[in-house]
């Protein structure tokens, strides 16, 4: 769940007008692309011909970038006949282009998607991606990936309800969002990595005592608010009235003496000053830059900075759980394929080249999270204690999805509201009421 600024809802706002323009073009929600069965699909690669496949993806870090460097160049090696041409921006700006590109003359074959609602929710709807049924089936992506993973990438012909349908994307990589620390200074402070939440508050006590800095936050796109949110509730609330909320249920609902703590707490913890000083002006990639100097005791945030953060600390850098049984992740981006590729199937062949075994050992030899087969990795340090989260959470129901998944305007509520909570422009009530306003307008309004 990344966040972005004026320019990202203008981005929006356009991408509206691409959807009800969708609908009356080929491809549209009046043109649906058929979901091809398994016995049409071509699977023989050499045999497709010279083709030129255009890909569209956010694997820019350290590690991202050279595991698809990496499997690229074993793809094209592979299969001379393909060609990639590969077009890599950030989460935020390809976020923000995909949904012109998907709709345009010139669509990429393959775009790495949000799952959420208002991205891939909504190009389902709009017909602007290939139901992939017909192609799990022809490489066993139903054997590949548990139903628990299939489910975050597939929606009805509606693109309304995550999880339930057909299939619209397939995940290289899992996520968790939790809790960085740093060894050296808790060993500083003579405290041990914490396993509770009154540990935890100890250890935020003692550095802010000490003169250190207890959580290291940068929040200008607001998109490490949300994160720091979701640790609230995980101490605060339980894992189904989470998930219940974060997939927009007809039973979830924001006003709740829960998550009226867990937005307290927020509150609690700024005004404790334990946050960074200027977060709300703050980049996140400046916050983790900063927090890998030295400058903070603990960073919430995602697994995919496991890569930069062990070249920049080593062996100084730990990875916990927060306390308890929930924990926010799910998928990384799924790859989908664009409804006006002209080679759908030679398109499905990188899918299933990328993801296959061969290409989780990469992943994980590149320090990414495989979402497949992490247990059966050689890994030791912080890639090790991530790994290890994941393996326990992902078998659990404490797994939470992101907030961004209720609705098709989450995305920028729940970061703006965030925001607007640190910043004392909302109250509690005020907060919770626009988190609840959003949810019935999903729903039609009550």
């Amino acid at each position: 769940m990344k966040r972005r600024s004026s320019t990202a809802l203008r981005a929006a706002a356009v991408g509206t007008a691409i959807f009800a323009m969708a609908a009356c073009a080929p491809g549209g929600s009046s043109d649906r692309p058929a979901d091809r069965p398994a016995g049409e699909v071509r699977t023989d690669v050499a045999a497709m011909g010279e083709v030129t496949l255009t890909i569209w993806d956010q694997e820019t870090r350290a590690g991202q970038e050279q595991q698809i460097t990496q499997l690229n160049e074993q793809f094209q090696r592979t299969y001379p006949n393909i060609r990639l041409n590969r077009v890599a921006r950030s989460f935020d700006d390809l976020r923000n282009t995909v949904k012109l590109g998907l709709s345009g003359n010139e669509a990429p074959d393959i775009a790495q998607v949000n799952n959420g609602k208002q991205d891939m929710g909504a190009f389902v709807k709009a017909g602007l991606l290939v139901p992939l049924d017909g192609y799990a089936q022809a490489y066993q992506w139903t054997t590949r990936y548990p139903e628990s993973v299939r489910r975050l990438a597939s929606y009805p012909d509606g693109g309304d309800v995550l999880g339930e349908g057909k299939l619209y994307g397939v995940p290289q990589t899992g996520e968790l969002v939790g809790i960085y620390y740093n060894k050296t200074k808790l060993a500083e402070l003579g405290l041990t990595p914490p396993t509770t939440w009154p540990e935890f508050d100890a250890v935020l006590a003692r550095a802010k005592a000490a003169g250190q800095l207890p959580i290291q936050l940068g929040n200008l796109e607001k998109s490490a608010g949300p994160y720091l949110f979701g640790v609230a509730m995980h101490r605060h609330s339980q894992p189904a009235a989470e998930t219940a909320l974060a997939l927009g249920k007809p039973e979830a609902t924001w006003p709740t003496d829960a998550n009226r703590a867990a937005a307290n707490q927020l509150l609690d913890w700024a005004r404790q000053g334990y946050l960074t000083p200027g977060f709300a002006g703050l980049k996140n990639d400046d916050s983790w830059a900063n927090f890998a100097k030295g400058e903070g005791v603990f960073h919430i945030n995602g697994t995919w900075l496991t890569p930069d953060l062990t070249s920049a600390m080593g062996d100084s850098v730990g990875f916990l759980r927060p306390p308890g049984e929930s924990i926010t992740g799910g998928t990384g981006l799924p790859w989908a394929i664009s409804s006006k590729s002209k080679n759908p199937d030679a398109a499905a062949a990188y899918l299933n080249f990328i993801t296959s075994p061969e290409a989780m050992k990469v992943l994980g030899q590149t320090a990414n999270l495989p979402v497949l087969d992490a247990g059966q990795q050689q890994v030791t340090g912080l890639q090790k204690e991530v790994f290890d989260a994941w393996q326990s959470a992902s078998a659990s129901p404490g797994l939470v999805p992101y907030l961004d998944y209720a609705t098709p305007n989450a995305y920028e509520v729940v970061s703006g509201a965030v925001e607007q909570l640190l910043s004392g422009a909302m109250d509690t009530e005020k907060f919770l009421g626009a988190l609840q306003a959003d949810l019935d307008a999903s729903r039609g309004g009550r």
